[in-house]
């Protein structure tokens, strides 16, 4: 379709989708989606819209108003915002970009992890492979492509794919966030005596600051998390091997029976014999 907005080229075009039932009950899905050029002077203002937003600025510069800030989206940039809240964008310079608007049953959770490592504007190393991604639902609606959504879903999955595997705030010189990090040299070192003071000395941080930087990024505390490896581990080992409680015990970490029988309890609601007979396991429906 063609746009019919104030300041917006002719040339510019916009689709509309209405998902499938199934779409909204187990994919993200695109709702609309086009490429716009946008003359300077537009703006635009929305108390709320029901949807979250990508946009990608191919050339020019985007001004934008969100949750009582105000920001500039460049070229070569990616914008996010959640328009069930207010937002406003506009230009004065004129712009290019193409933008989908998005929502599913998990669409909140990728905008909240995505906007929580990113912010709302922000420049991937490579943005080639989510501008593909975007390009390739935009040219499915444009190009009259048979809709098939779970390639949509998988489209837009891809995207926030290459955002949340970007972090700008690097562990010693890499990519990987100081809880991945962290969360890795757990899942190594979990059947040794592991402090969560040695996790906070090798991301050079204060306790208070890894702690609160560890539950916000994986919404446990490391020694919650550090527990739960071990319980994984004892479990994997009650069902699949023939060592002891006690011998169990001690390969996943745990410093006494009585700790760890207690702690077992607590997480599966069964004592560790009773796990290994079939009870406190979830019933599969």
């Amino acid at each position: 379709m063609k746009a019919c907005e104030k300041l917006v080229s002719e040339n510019s075009e916009y689709f509309i989708y209405s998902p499938s039932k199934l779409a909204q009950e187990l994919f993200l899905y695109p709702t609309r989606c086009g490429r716009f050029s946008y003359l300077p002077g537009y703006h635009l203002v929305r108390q709320a819209f029901d949807s979250f937003l990508l946009i990608y600025v191919q050339s020019g510069m985007l001004e934008l108003e969100y949750e009582g800030e105000r920001h500039r989206a460049s070229e070569g940039q990616f914008v996010l915002l959640d328009c069930y809240k207010r937002h406003g964008y506009g230009t004065s310079c004129g712009a290019v970009c193409l933008w989908c608007h998005f929502d599913g049953i998990s669409a909140k959770r990728y905008y909240e992890a995505a906007v929580s490592n990113l912010g709302v504007i922000f420049s991937l190393p490579d943005p080639n492979p989510a501008v593909s991604r975007l390009l390739g639902i935009i040219k499915t609606f444009s190009e009259n492509h048979p809709v098939r959504e779970p390639l949509l879903s998988k489209y837009l999955t891809d995207i926030f794919t290459e955002f949340l595997l970007f972090s700008p705030k690097g562990f010693c010189g890499t990519q990987g966030s100081i809880t991945e990090e962290a969360i890795a040299y757990i899942g190594e070192h979990f059947r040794e005596k592991l402090m969560v003071e040695t996790l906070a000395d090798r991301a050079g941080m204060s306790l208070y600051q890894f702690i609160r930087l560890f539950k916000k990024e994986s919404g446990f505390t490391p020694h919650d998390y550090l527990i739960s490896v071990r319980i994984a581990a004892a479990k994997y080992l009650l069902k699949n091997s023939r060592l002891t409680v006690k011998e169990i015990c001690y390969e996943s970490g745990f410093s006494c029976e009585s700790v760890f029988c207690n702690a077992f309890r607590r997480r599966v609601g069964a004592s560790p014999g009773q796990y290994r007979e079939g009870q406190g396991e979830p019933s599969r429906k």
